[in-house]
């Protein structure tokens, strides 16, 4: 009796080892397993805050279960967030936003990381510069600019952001793409000092994000006579590429949702199909417009592809205007 009393506690031992076993078997899956955490290095409110909100609550609608939590980190002008978000635990819960400056940083000596050192899911956003200029300036269109810009060698005021700063080297391009010379005036606390300036005719042109001078645009006192993008602006579908026109000139303000560099690829490939969905919706698409931002979708390898070539241009421009 004493034997059988043991072999039944035995197996009552097991069933209960074994129903443990169980339950852990339907652990949830990733992403559901857990909080995501997605690092913003920009203050809440700005254009890469509103991108970077808008599309993981759209891509926590697709990936059920989950749930993606942001914080906002930008001290040292964005330095902290990313450098945190590359050393954080490639598991798949800890993703962030890297920006255009992650491709200027490391030249400026601002920070050592580099695209290299995430892979990326998505960029929602890649805001293209454009040639904005005063509603009556006397050039309608690009080959106007630029005659009128080599007539006047070096007395065409062209507003950037700051010297070496995005716009900056948009401008520097275009002086090495045209053959022209610019007399470059900085304004350094951002796009809306350049936008009156541009309409009280303080400068002459500008290029920069078209999306901030919408509302100059729409009142007609600024007219944009090109965008330095691939393709046209949903914003501004009847404005031309530079492309179009013959000269394959890409310069963009983008953010990138990414993650560590060594998270799992299966955890990759889960948040990539997720973001192309998003990026490809009608809600999604919807949802930038209203915010005056130009959806894109740039997915995955493109993503760090495009995030590589950047980084690659800013190095060359960013000797120059040193």
């Amino acid at each position: 009796m004493k034997k059988i009393l043991v072999v039944l506690m035995a197996m009552l031992t097991m069933a209960v080892m074994l129903t443990g076993c169980g339950g852990d078997s339907k652990k949830a899956a990733y992403p559901a397993d857990g909080d995501i955490s997605v690092i913003i290095p920009k203050a809440p409110g700005g254009g890469t805050d509103i991108s970077a909100r808008g599309l993981i609550q759209f891509m926590e609608k697709e990936l059920k279960g989950s749930k993606f939590v942001p914080v906002n980190k930008p001290d040292g002008g964005g330095v902290t967030g990313m450098v945190e978000l590359a050393n954080a635990k490639p598991d798949g819960h800890t993703l962030g936003m890297v920006t255009v400056e992650l491709a200027m940083f490391p030249h400026q000596g601002k920070c050592k990381n580099t695209y290299k050192d995430y892979a990326a899911i998505c960029a929602p956003i890649a805001a293209p510069a454009a040639l904005i200029v005063p509603k009556d300036a006397p050039y309608n269109n690009v080959d106007e600019f630029v005659a009128f810009a080599k007539a006047n060698p070096g007395k065409v005021k062209m507003g950037n952001s700051g010297t070496g700063a995005i716009w900056h080297i948009a401008a520097l391009s275009f002086e090495e793409e045209f053959g022209v010379q610019f007399k470059h005036v900085p304004y350094p606390k951002g796009s809306a000092d350049i936008a009156a300036a541009l309409a009280g005719k303080h400068i002459d042109a500008t290029l920069a994000d078209p999306s901030v001078f919408k509302s100059q645009v729409d009142a007609g006192n600024l007219k944009i006579l090109a965008v330095m993008a691939d393709t046209r602006s949903a914003i501004y579908p009847d404005v031309p590429t530079f492309k179009e026109l013959g000269h394959n000139m890409t310069v963009r303000a983008w953010a990138a949702l990414v993650a560590p560099k060594d998270t799992p690829k299966e955890k990759l490939e889960a948040l990539r199909a997720a973001a192309k969905k998003v990026c490809e919706s009608k809600e999604f698409k919807d949802y930038f417009m209203k915010q005056g931002i130009d959806p894109t979708c740039i997915i995955g390898a493109d993503a760090d592809k495009m995030m590589a070539e950047d980084h690659a241009m800013y190095e060359k421009f960013l000797k120059k205007a040193k």
